[in-house]
């Protein structure tokens, strides 16, 4: 079996093990939520078992949603979100990593084909750059922030020029948004794939 063929398959029993795991998570989240709004007697035996159990390690997240002005209650469910974007984010990561070890696979045996596979990686991370500086520009995050900075390094040689040329739209930079459909058909033009 091949090595592509492998990562598949490990792939797909973490999706597996996933799933089993975030149903099995849903199952005690509905539980715990229906003790805590007393939908279930919460001094039953099992009630007991999720309050002595379960609750200690809600505890954190619990504080933070009450932090939030949300309700005790509802921790369970917010448990479970985290959980499911763990997933969907682990996934994607697999995903990702699988995509790369195919192209690495790929240009070790054609190697003529490493510079294009290195231009592709590099058009890929400006992209990514540019969607976290414009999602990061919602937020009230510092462009100097560590976790940012680096993305307004990669995109800012586009960025200030193109700001120069397309002015603003009441508060709002469209020039990222200009960058993005530059930067395709570049990649196009260059018969990057």
């Amino acid at each position: 079996m091949s090595t592509v063929a492998t990562y598949v398959a490990f792939v797909g029993v973490v999706r597996l093990g996933l799933f089993y795991v975030g149903a099995l998570a849903g199952v005690v989240c509905a539980f715990d939520w229906a003790v805590r709004t007393r939908r279930i007697n919460p001094f039953s035996r099992s009630a007991r078992f999720f309050r002595g159990r379960i609750d200690p390690a809600l505890m954190p997240l619990e504080r933070v949603v009450v932090r939030a002005g949300g309700s005790p209650s509802s921790a369970a469910w917010w448990a479970l979100v985290a959980f499911v974007v763990g997933a969907i984010g682990l996934i994607s990561l697999l995903d990702f990593l699988g995509g790369v070890l195919s192209q690495v696979i790929q240009v070790s045996q054609q190697p003529s084909q490493a510079p294009m596979l290195l231009l592709s990686w590099a058009f890929a991370i400006v992209k990514i750059a540019l969607l976290v500086r414009v999602l990061s520009s919602w937020f009230p995050i510092s462009p100097y922030s560590k976790w940012i900075r680096w993305s307004y390094v990669l995109t800012d040689w586009m960025i200030i020029p193109l700001g120069r040329l397309i002015p603003r739209i009441g508060m709002i930079d469209i020039s990222p948004i200009v960058a993005w459909p530059f930067l395709s058909l570049l990649q196009r033009m260059l018969g990057i794939p």
